[in-house]
């Protein structure tokens, strides 16, 4: 199946990401490279994994000790990463939610928010919602925030005109309180990534690193 370029405008949003689940082989990729860098040397704790697609993350996390709540628009990505956590042998750590992100957050508190690639085409209030992914930190909780920085061939965006916001754009659209969230890192680093058919290409991510300050609510 060919990736949507964009909705058309009856569509759904989440009638949309469910075709495009339903128009991938079920399996379980690898997870992200930016989160195995960031997390590999934390303890773990509790974790949300934001827009979970095709569930690499939140199984790689699980399989690491974390319970991972994962979350999606998508009801077909949330019951595929659920079904392959129970296959995997880590069902008791995954809890699967299914959230539009526009009307909905998941409750509780986490030691870490992963939020990668968080891109729609639908409208879509994005810094509300990782501002609340923000407050939804424990004290000594990270927010990692991966964002496209360039189009791949197999982005559903081939919108040559596309600009994607900086990492310190982001930051200065989250508006945290300096005295209780701290920038860890904001840069743009290159990696040669591999698309859902087997393409490959030359990426840039967009890479935020948030912290919440410890002892302080």
């Amino acid at each position: 199946m060919t990736t949507p370029t964009g909705p058309q405008p009856d569509t759904d949003p989440a009638s949309f990401w469910d075709k495009l689940y339903r128009g991938r082989r079920a399996s379980v990729g690898r997870a992200n490279p930016l989160l195995v860098e960031t997390v590999e040397a934390l303890d773990p704790g509790t974790a949300l994994d934001l827009g979970c697609g095709g569930g690499g993350d939140t199984i790689w996390l699980a399989q690491r000790g974390w319970r991972v709540t994962a979350v999606d628009i998508s009801g077909t990505a949330v019951e595929r990463v659920v079904a392959a956590a129970h296959e995997r042998g880590v069902g008791d750590r995954v809890t699967g939610e299914r959230h539009d992100l526009a009307y909905s957050f998941p409750a509780g508190t986490f030691d870490l928010v992963n939020a990668q690639y968080f891109h729609t085409p639908f409208a879509l209030d994005r810094a509300r919602v990782l501002r609340t992914a923000a407050q939804a930190l424990r004290p000594g909780g990270r927010l990692l925030i991966v964002d496209h920085g360039s189009t791949a061939p197999w982005s559903w965006n081939q919108d040559p005109d596309a600009r994607f916001p900086t990492p310190d754009e982001v930051a200065a659209d989250l508006d945290l309180d300096p005295r209780r969230w701290r920038v860890l890192r904001a840069d743009m680093p290159q990696r040669r990534a591999s698309g859902p058919g087997g393409q490959t290409a030359t990426v840039t991510d967009n890479v935020l690193l948030i912290h919440r300050h410890e002892g302080i609510g």
